[in-house]
């Protein structure tokens, strides 16, 4: 399978981390939570965390604090499948193929539900055959987007009439507001950011450009770490659980991913390139830098797409591997890695030539 065509989307609207202080000290949840959750946001958004700014699906910041289930519902299907639309078209623009050339689409989605699911929004907007096969994912939080290329992968294999597959992730953390005095909680808020990234999924390799060839992956599933970081339901509204060990968690989980696939390929750490990394915060590609031992550029394209949008969960892969073709990150071995709510950890070897 190749990567051919990677497209990425996000709502106009650019708030920073002081806009976000400023709103959130003039809105009433401000007097409603505790000091000491006050001054943890402050901290935050007034601190250095390896973020400056996000996109968000509100018209003011003013409307990201009315956080009741109808509203949050309501921005998420007005938002969900424009964005998943236009980052589709992008990808599709980006691989040269035309919609008649798509054979299947793939969507996940965890910060919010529709029924009928966010695929036949996208293949309505997109003009898609009304017959393409169309799945959604949901559940997988921000490790997503592998399970997705990887049910991609199937349908482009033996036995299958599909040659070019639609990958999309799409995620309104907006939709997904929630206040309370959980530091974790708080956090999740400072830090998560709306957008939508996919990748035409191909069984031949594109004509006359780079190549991304997916070479190899693997799975984890680490149940008796679910509750360190969930979506939980309060409120008829989704509750991020965010707790202290993820950062030490994503590290260990991809160091012990990286030691599955690489020795199948018989190269090492030392061996990748580029780094095509879920960030999911500062302290997190800390995390992995100290565990696998990298150098303070190896997480550059990871770290970039951080600070510009903040955590995209799924969808932030899609961003950070086309900030890495953009940027012409050399060729050879690279490595795509996610993990999110589970806990789980996915991994893919590509090679990139």
């Amino acid at each position: 399978m190749y990567l051919n065509g990677i497209g990425t989307a996000a709502p106009p609207s650019r708030y920073t981390k002081l806009d976000c202080w400023e709103a959130f000290r003039g809105s009433e949840w401000f007097e409603r939570l505790h000091q000491r959750t006050r001054a943890l946001a402050r901290a935050i958004l007034l601190g250095e965390n390896g973020m400056e700014a996000r996109r968000l699906a509100v018209d003011s910041l003013a409307d990201a604090f009315r956080i009741d289930p109808d509203t949050l519902h309501r921005r998420f299907l007005d938002t969900a499948p424009d964005l998943a639309a236009r980052a589709g078209a992008s990808a599709l623009d980006s691989a040269g193929l035309t919609v008649d050339e798509i054979d299947g689409i793939v969507v996940s989605t965890c910060t919010g539900y529709l029924c009928p699911g966010l695929s036949g929004y996208v293949i309505e907007r997109l003009g898609l055959r009304a017959s393409t096969p169309a799945f959604d994912l949901v559940g997988q939080g921000c490790a997503a987007a592998l399970p997705n290329m990887r049910l991609g992968q199937a349908l482009l294999g033996p036995g299958q009439d599909c040659r070019h597959v639609l990958s999309i992730c799409v995620e309104v953390s907006s939709a997904a507001m929630y206040l309370d005095d959980d530091p974790g909680v708080m956090v999740s808020a400072c830090l998560f950011g709306d957008g939508a990234g996919a990748a035409v999924l191909s069984s031949a390799a594109p004509a006359g450009r780079r190549r991304i060839l997916w070479q190899d992956s693997e799975s984890l599933l680490d149940p008796q770490h679910r509750e360190a970081l969930m979506f939980e339901h309060r409120g008829g509204m989704l509750r991020n659980v965010l707790t202290r060990p993820v950062p030490s968690l994503a590290a260990e989980h991809v160091g012990r991913m990286l030691q599955t696939v690489l020795p199948r390929a018989g190269i090492d750490v030392s061996q990748i390139s580029t780094w095509i990394m879920h960030a999911g915060g500062r302290d997190v590609l800390r995390a992995i830098e100290e565990r696998l031992a990298l150098g303070p550029e190896a997480l550059r394209f990871s770290a970039a797409v951080l600070r510009e949008y903040g955590n995209l969960s799924s969808a932030f892969v899609y961003f950070v591997l086309q900030a890495a073709l953009a940027g012409e990150a050399a060729g050879g071995w690279w490595w795509l890695g996610s993990f999110g709510a589970g806990f789980t950890c996915h991994g893919a070897l590509l090679r990139v030539d």
